[in-house]
Formats: C-alpha cells, sequence, structure tokens
C-alpha cells in the first residue's frame, strides 16, 4: 500500500529557483526537482476504505485560492542534521487550509498529527553531513526568495518504499476557488418547469 499525504505543489519557476541551490554541501542527496512539493499533512499507510473515505472528504474542501512564495532556508536535526529545506513565507490561506485537513483527517478516526506544522519543501536528505558544513552551506543561502506563485488546487500524493524523497505521484487534486468562480444561475435565469 502506497504512503499518502497531502501536499502543493511547486510551480516550475519556484522549481527552478530552489533547483539552484543544489550542490556544495557533502553528504547531501539532493531530491529530483519534480519531486518538490509543501506536504500538507502526512496520512501514511492506511487501508483501501479509509484512503477512499479520506479522498472522498477532502472533495468538501471550499477554499479560495492564493498566493505564496518561499522564502528562507533551514534544516532539521539541530545537533545532528538529516534534512535542508526552504522556507515558506507566511500565509493564513495556507495555515487554513492545512487545519481544514487535519480535522477531516481526525473525524474520519487518523490520529492527530503530533508534529506542529511547519511548511517547507525538503530539498536534500543528509547521510553523515557535518554540522559545520550545514551551517556553513546555510549561511550564504539564508536570504533566498521566490516570487509569488498562485495556488490553484492541493493534492493527494502517494510514495512508495524508497530511500526518501519520492518518487511522488499525484493520486487526486482538489481545485481551490472552484466554487466562487462557477457561473452563477440567477432565478431568472433558470426557473422550474411547472406542470399543470
Amino acid at each position: 500500500m502506497p504512503r499518502l499525504f497531502t501536499a502543493l505543489e511547486i510551480p516550475r519557476d519556484a522549481a527552478l529557483s530552489l533547483s539552484l541551490l543544489r550542490g556544495g554541501l557533502p553528504g547531501a542527496r539532493w531530491l529530483d526537482v519534480e519531486n518538490y512539493h509543501i506536504t500538507l499533512r502526512f496520512v501514511g499507510d492506511v487501508d483501501c476504505p479509509t484512503a477512499d473515505e479520506f479522498i472522498n472528504a477532502l472533495d468538501r474542501i471550499d477554499r479560495s485560492s492564493f498566493s505564496l512564495s518561499l522564502s528562507g532556508m533551514g534544516s532539521f536535526g539541530s545537533k545532528k542534521p538529516h534534512s535542508i529545506w526552504a522556507g515558506v513565507s507566511p500565509s493564513p490561506e495556507l495555515m487554513a487550509l492545512q487545519a481544514e485537513i487535519e480535522r477531516i483527517c481526525q473525524r474520519i478516526g487518523l490520529s492527530p498529527d503530533p508534529r506542529r506544522f511547519s511548511p517547507h519543501v525538503t530539498l536534500a536528505r543528509l547521510r553523515n553531513a557535518r554540522l559545520s558544513d550545514v551551517v556553513s552551506y546555510l549561511s550564504g543561502r539564508g536570504d533566498f526568495r521566490t516570487d509569488s506563485f498562485d495556488v490553484g488546487r492541493f493534492v493527494v500524493m502517494s510514495s512508495r518504499d524508497s530511500v526518501g524523497g519520492g518518487p511522488y505521484l499525484v493520486e487526486e487534486a482538489y481545485p481551490l476557488g472552484w466554487r466562487n468562480s462557477a457561473p452563477s444561475l440567477s432565478s431568472s435565469a433558470w426557473q422550474p418547469s411547472r406542470s399543470n
């Protein structure tokens, strides 16, 4: 069974900016550009009925599209770093979307996510990287920033067992703002037929 998670995809221009950060850090295994994403909620290995219920429940989300930008860099694992990431500029819309997905997960019986949501794009997994090398790498890239980009959908992705970093497959996509942009039927444009 594949591992499931919800995510935002990274558009091409932002992904190209991120790809320029690759290299210059011994012990780093860089993710392929097509695997960049912002994880909203990791679900993990679930049985088929739970996966179906989860995918169907997400269909009820009705949120507007919004803009995001990436800024700053850091690492996870303070004394023994295990990954390098690019940060996401603060976004109330992103936090609200993630919180709604979390509520849906709990409603269908999934355990609450024990980690506080910290939006980021993982760029590299580290193996035996020296802390001093990581600090040096990050110190020259702390002012990283992308132009803002529109977020028009979120997706459910799956990953197979691998050494981390993909490949990831989009299993389902959920457009944002589609209900707001659909043409409404005014009362004069639509009238129920009357039977005599």
